[in-house]
């Protein structure tokens, strides 16, 4: 079920298929070919999921600092997402720009997959918006063309995001942005008609399960960048659900 998972996709280098549109040009990534989990030393848990945990690891035979997203089998396939986290690999791999959390390399066990991702040491973007409240304009629009520039890129590769807010965010060492957590991504040649994200960030037509493109992430942007000016999202409830069918 598995077997395939992990082999090398082609566009790993982070070579775009497509035209490149008006985004940034893809960032250099170390694919860390053929690694194993046991040339990994993990470090502190960076998070947990649903499927498995996040740490911070040391890539032992080159030196390189990186995360490990250990995805458990049993609960992948309980779930029935086998499909998407072959999905979320296959993306990944096709995809590398600064704004985006880069695939460095995967493998897997007998209990776990394990996607090697870049290591983003500078927290939460969530946990910084809360604790500043909201931002100013020159702020809000710093973030915004930084996910922009990430989306453009994403949908010259016809590949739409379809959960942006502020949790899949995280900062670097240098205070820019990262989108992260690609669960919810798929390549699309038109419409695709799954009904899946966050209530508050939920664009009308996915609602409404007419089919929906690449506008849904613009919808997204914009709430996002309400967000940040109010501090708040525009359709806020204070019971969080996710949406996944």
């Amino acid at each position: 079920m598995f077997g395939r998972l992990f082999s090398k996709s082609k566009g790993s280098s982070g070579e775009s298929d497509g035209g490149g549109g008006g985004s940034d040009p893809p960032s250099e990534k170390v694919w860390l070919e053929g690694c194993k989990f046991s040339d990994f030393k993990l470090g502190p848990i960076l998070g947990t999921g649903s499927f498995g945990r996040v740490h911070v690891a040391h890539h032992t035979p080159t030196g390189q600092v990186c995360a490990t997203k250990s995805l458990s089998k049993a609960s992948i396939v309980k779930s029935k997402q086998v499909l998407h986290v072959k999905q979320e690999k296959s993306i990944l791999a096709k995809i590398s720009h600064p704004f985006v959390v880069n695939l460095l390399g995967c493998c897997q066990d007998d209990q776990c997959v394990h996607l090697v991702i870049e290591y983003v040491c500078g927290g939460e973007f969530f946990t910084y918006l809360r604790s500043t409240g909201r931002f100013d304009e020159a702020t809000t629009r710093f973030y915004a063309s930084q996910v922009l520039c990430a989306f453009e890129y994403l949908h010259s590769m016809d590949i739409i995001y379809r959960d942006l807010k502020p949790e899949n965010l995280l900062l670097d060492a240098k205070g820019n942005l990262k989108v992260t957590d690609f669960g919810f991504a798929k390549q699309i040649d038109r419409r695709t008609y799954t009904l899946c994200g966050t209530p508050d960030y939920l664009a009308p037509e996915i609602i409404l399960n007419k089919g929906h493109g690449k506008p849904v992430d613009w919808w997204t942007f914009g709430v996002l960048i309400y967000e940040m000016l109010a501090g708040y999202p525009p359709f806020y409830d204070d019971g969080e659900i996710i949406i996944s069918l």
